[in-house]
């Protein structure tokens, strides 16, 4: 059994830029897990926030390689990957790219999709969100007509400008252009309460389907009083990054957002998604910019997400990997088992 790895740089089709950076570029690291001629594949992706470039990431996949040891088949180490996130607490994006690989393989040696694998329901033709930056009013108007024209009917808003009157004008543009649309804000964490129950109280007029995170993550008491404050549904995302911070949140919430990245993979989002449903939370699934290798592994747990925002592979150019769409706002379920994707039409 190997596990090989491969990095590749990643282009996005224009800057994005929310409350705390800007990007333009990244690096994606590809890991295949291959066993008697059977391949499993993960991505992980460089993130600044996370303290990951790509010497981090080789680090971790030495790490990773050690922890495999022996074993002689991914069977028994779908079994260690609690133990395998233990020894990357630091490094989660990578244990999550591992993650992805195993169950990739399990599932194409089975002959079934992941989400059949995983014991998640079908999914197929699933409505993404399309995320528009911080940009002034005018471009974020733009981009909302030509997605409308796509097919998009779900669009997510960064806000948290040095000026809450742009933000304002940027969802009311937004608004005017997609006026059908489902619209998710997202500040990452940018307010106080007081501005964050201030600009969501201007903003709910435009009838807003959720607010992720509108004050800064580790805050359980300011985020509470924001949800109770507003009449639009909070989700948890930097406060929920794992299944260990979930106890921590308070009641009156109205979603987390599982990042597969952040959580450390599949195992670990299962357990998030049962913690919300014991709860009667919401569950949306988010991403990072990434090719649809990355955001393959989140779709095939759709069929438990109220909301989903895995529009990654879109904000990028050239996607070397194929089979997802999400083109025109709905991704569809990739033919053949495991994660179905495919680079540059073979498997």
């Amino acid at each position: 059994m190997r596990l090989d790895s491969r990095v590749s740089r990643l282009r996005l089709a224009e800057p994005l830029r929310i409350s705390r950076a800007a990007m333009s570029e990244r690096d994606a690291v590809w890991v295949r897990l291959s066993h008697n001629g059977i391949h499993g594949s993960g991505e992980v992706v460089t993130s600044p926030r996370l303290g990951l470039d790509v010497p981090a990431i080789e680090r971790a996949l030495a790490v990773a390689v050690e922890w495999m040891g022996d074993d002689p088949h991914p069977g028994r180490l779908s079994k260690r990957l609690p133990e395998l996130r233990i020894r990357l607490r630091n490094a989660l994006p990578v244990a999550a790219a591992v993650d992805s690989a195993v169950h990739d393989w399990l599932a194409v040696a089975a002959g079934v999709p992941l989400c059949e694998l995983l014991g998640m329901p079908a999914w197929d033709r699933v409505p993404t969100a399309y995320t528009i930056g911080i940009v002034p009013a005018p471009d974020a108007g733009r981009t909302a007509a030509r997605l409308v024209r796509a097919g998009f009917t779900t669009i997510k808003v960064k806000l948290g400008a040095a000026d809450p009157a742009d933000d304002i004008a940027r969802v009311a543009a937004i608004r005017a252009a997609a006026p059908a649309a489902a619209l998710l804000l997202d500040p990452n964490g940018a307010w106080d309460t007081d501005t964050a129950v201030a600009v969501l109280g201007r903003l709910a007029e435009f009838g807003i389907a959720a607010v992720e995170q509108p004050v800064p993550a580790g805050a359980p008491d300011e985020l509470a009083l924001v949800a109770k404050s507003v009449p639009i549904p909070v989700i948890a995302d930097e406060d929920a990054g794992t299944r260990a911070d979930l106890d921590a949140l308070p009641g009156g919430i109205g979603g987390i957002n599982i990042k597969l990245a952040e959580c450390g993979g599949l195992d670990a989002a299962l357990s998030m998604i049962d913690w919300a449903g014991r709860r009667g939370v919401a569950v949306m699934l988010g991403c990072q910019a990434s090719t649809s290798l990355s955001i393959a592994a989140a779709a095939h747990l759709s069929g438990a997400a109220r909301w989903v925002d895995l529009d990654g592979h879109l904000l990028i150019t050239g996607d070397p990997w194929q089979g997802l769409g999400g083109a025109d706002g709905l991704l569809l379920r990739p033919a053949g088992p495991g994660l179905g994707v495919q680079p540059g039409g073979e498997r």
